[in-house]
């Protein structure tokens, strides 16, 4: 059994939440604080929210309204709070953008091994991608969860009654699916992405036989 990531796994997801931080950025001056100190600040809330709102968009957005709120040392005024609605567009629309080498090589895996979707967000915004990518077909579940946490990987054990020796967690993410999948005795590959969200960022052990690396997703068929 394989077991994929959704975002930055199959699909370009980051890129467009830093193209709208970047633009945060220039637009939220400060007196005290730089480009990377107004940043650290939005990280921090990001990661205060997600803990108790969840992920997506419209955590992202909520969290530059509070970032504004902090800076400011007020509530942000009706022009801000338009300024920041206004970046709900870059997250709209019905069309995902796969990573190179995706479609063919999930085609070819699927005819080789059972696969299935794991993916963490909002469950309405995170269907559309997934709907989107025309890849479902490809699946024979796919899983949109709240959080992926050792539980969260211990449960699809338990459901589909699978062996971890022989099952594999596939994703960018060290925070989200190589670490907690480990945890709960599965295997894992990593594939890096530039884009990665700083706050999926984490520390994996490089002496770790049951990690797999691999530069591309495309090399994933030299393996399986």
């Amino acid at each position: 059994m394989l077991i994929f990531d959704a975002d930055d796994t199959l699909w370009e997801n980051n890129v467009i939440f830093e193209r709208v931080i970047d633009e945060f950025l220039e637009w939220m001056t400060h007196p005290e604080l730089d480009r990377a100190g107004v940043r650290a600040v939005l990280d921090g809330i990001e990661a205060a929210n997600a803990l108790t709102l969840g992920y997506g968009s419209k955590v992202f957005l909520h969290s530059l309204g509070e970032c504004v709120a902090r800076l400011r040392g007020r509530a942000a005024t009706a022009e801000e709070s338009a300024r920041i609605a206004g970046w709900a567009e870059a997250f709209a629309g019905d069309r995902v953008e796969l990573i190179p080498g995706v479609a063919e090589t999930l085609a070819e895996l699927a005819r080789r091994h059972e696969l299935l979707l794991l993916t963490k967000g909002d469950t309405e915004e995170q269907q559309r991608k997934v709907t989107a990518s025309g890849l479902t077909r490809h699946f024979r579940e796919v899983h949109i969860v709240a959080e992926k946490n050792a539980a969260t990987y211990e449960e699809l054990v338990r459901a589909y009654d699978l062996v971890p020796g022989s099952t594999w967690m596939i994703g960018n993410s060290p925070k989200s699916d190589i670490l907690p999948a480990r945890s709960a005795g599965l295997n894992a590959v990593f594939i890096p992405h530039d884009h990665t969200w700083v706050l999926e960022h984490d520390e994996l052990d490089p002496a770790d036989e049951k990690v797999l690396r691999l530069p591309a997703f495309g090399e994933l068929l030299h393996h399986f």
